[in-house]
């Protein structure tokens, strides 16, 4: 009776005397015996070689080098080892070594933290990138993050310590007063502007002419600057964008008004501004061919300045300033905390607008060293396209005037509310953002994920970081680099920092 071998005995032969399923059954009598003595022969010699002595050929070889190890100069003693050069691609060395971290701004620059997947410091100065790192194209910063992870002690300590590198801060809208404390502490000035205060500044105030710049051209220059100024002013309080009369209306009212204060060695005011507006007669002597034409379209925005003048931003920006702007003070700040307590922020805007105007008109020497400006809780100004076009200036002027700008923003999708796709104000926004060669992420709601990586370009392992961050750590990304850094603070610094004193 013929046995043939179970279908697991069969799965579970590795030997080389497979017989195919076409062979005959003599054939495969014959490969099941040889396959049977090899078996036997293969025990005996195994026993034999437990029981005996183990044979010379199976001998432990002598060692090929001395204890010492192997001499020469590839022996690896005293970290000589030199192997050939290996090229490989970033794809195949990402896979071949997957744990390798990246490798660092370098050593020059404000100390921030510690960079969590390298472990070693983190230091950063735009101005010392600048043309070092490929894609670096200006000093301005993005910072992005919910309430309570940090934010604001990274601003806060970035700009304290920057002071020790030269720098100087000014904050030209400081909304809920957290910066006054750091002014202090460093010397510098707090400005506090609110109904019944005796700080007042005219954002009409013309800046010192640098040397570089010829009379002629500075005059130029300072008109078009109070011409945006009234602009911005004007589109903020009516809503909506200035008609073409509207505008021509502006550059007669600020040219009378202008050769008037010359004539008796005074400046401009903006209640000056409203006046003209209001009185047609006055615009119709100054306008020439357009004589008649002039009072209609200025009535809507003499009634717009009026609020300044009259309304609840009345004593703050209609008189000559009170304070002068010390270029050499290390922080300048504007406390504007007392104004926008109610759901309505238009007077916030309007004072922001005013005192940045001010600020920035002592910003313009190209001589003035480093400078950082600090635009807090800047989402509040991303429904205002006015305001959103004087910072826009300024961020093209960045890198000639030695200015790197810092906005500060909650969610980044506070960037889409400055209007709907194609319009002004979110290309205005866009702008911006396109603007700062430096982006820092803290943590995200996971319903803020998606907008975030179609603004940043956030890859999926990024989207999942800033959703799990923890308090004081952030995903940076600079020029297209990604670190993901925990903030450090001094003692110190916390308790001038706290912003949850209150909660406390």
């Amino acid at each position: 009776m013929n046995h043939r071998p179970s279908r697991r005995a069969r799965r579970a032969s590795a030997s080389p005397l497979f017989t195919p399923h076409g062979t005959d059954r003599a054939s495969k009598k014959a490969a099941r015996r040889r396959l049977a003595e090899a078996t036997a022969k293969a025990r005996t010699e195994t026993a034999a070689h437990t029981t005996g002595s183990t044979p010379a050929d199976h001998e432990t070889p002598a060692p090929l080098y001395p204890a010492g190890g192997r001499p020469g100069s590839s022996s690896a003693r005293g970290n000589r080892l030199r192997l050939p050069a290996h090229r490989m691609t970033t794809a195949v060395a990402a896979g071949a070594y997957p744990f390798l971290a990246e490798g660092g701004l370098g050593a020059e620059g404000i100390y921030v933290g510690r960079d969590v997947h390298a472990e070693a410091s983190f230091v950063f100065d735009p101005f010392a990138l600048y043309g070092k790192i490929e894609g670096f194209t200006n000093p301005n910063i993005l910072l992005a993050g919910v309430i309570g992870q940090g934010k604001s002690a990274l601003a806060k300590s970035f700009a304290l310590r920057s002071v020790a590198f030269g720098y100087r801060v000014y904050v030209p809208c400081d909304p809920k007063g957290e910066w006054t404390p750091v002014a202090s502490a460093l010397g510098g000035t707090s400005v506090a502007l609110g109904p019944g205060l005796p700080g007042k500044l005219n954002p009409l105030d013309a800046a010192p002419r640098p040397a570089s710049v010829s009379e002629t051209d500075w005059a130029g220059e300072i008109r078009k600057r109070r011409l945006l100024l009234l602009g911005s002013l004007a589109r903020t309080v009516l809503g909506r964008d200035l008609m073409p009369m509207e505008h021509t209306a502006l550059d007669v009212a600020l040219d009378t008004v202008v050769t008037h204060a010359a004539r008796g060695n005074q400046v401009p005011l903006l209640g000056d501004i409203a006046t003209a507006l209001n009185n047609p007669s006055t615009l119709d002597e100054a306008a020439g061919m357009m004589s008649g034409h002039l009072g209609d379209a200025a009535r809507d925005l003499a009634h717009a300045l009026r609020r300044l003048v009259h309304g609840d931003l009345a004593g703050m920006f209609d008189a000559p300033s009170t304070v002068a702007f010390d270029p050499a003070a290390p922080m300048l700040t504007i406390d504007l905390s007392r104004l926008g307590g109610s759901g309505d922020d238009t007077a916030l805007v309007l004072a922001m607008t005013c005192a940045s105007a001010w600020m920035e008109s002592a910003l313009t020497d190209p001589n003035g060293g480093r400078r950082w400006i600090v635009y807090d809780e800047a989402w509040r100004l991303m429904r205002h396209p006015g305001l959103l076009q004087r910072m826009q200036a300024q961020w093209k002027l960045s890198r000639g005037l030695g200015i790197a700008n810092l906005m500060v923003i909650h969610r980044l999708s506070d960037l889409l509310t400055a209007g709907d796709a194609g319009s002004q104000g979110r290309a205005l926004a866009e702008g911006l953002l396109a603007d700062c060669s430096t982006r820092i992420i803290y943590r995200q709601e996971t319903d803020q994920l998606h907008a975030a990586a179609s603004l940043l370009g956030l890859t999926g392992v990024e989207m999942d970081a800033i959703a799990h961050l923890n308090r004081g750590r952030g995903l940076w990304k600079v020029a297209g680099r990604s670190f993901i850094v925990q903030h450090q603070l001094h003692p110190h610094e916390l308790a001038l920092f706290d912003t949850d004193a209150r909660m406390n």
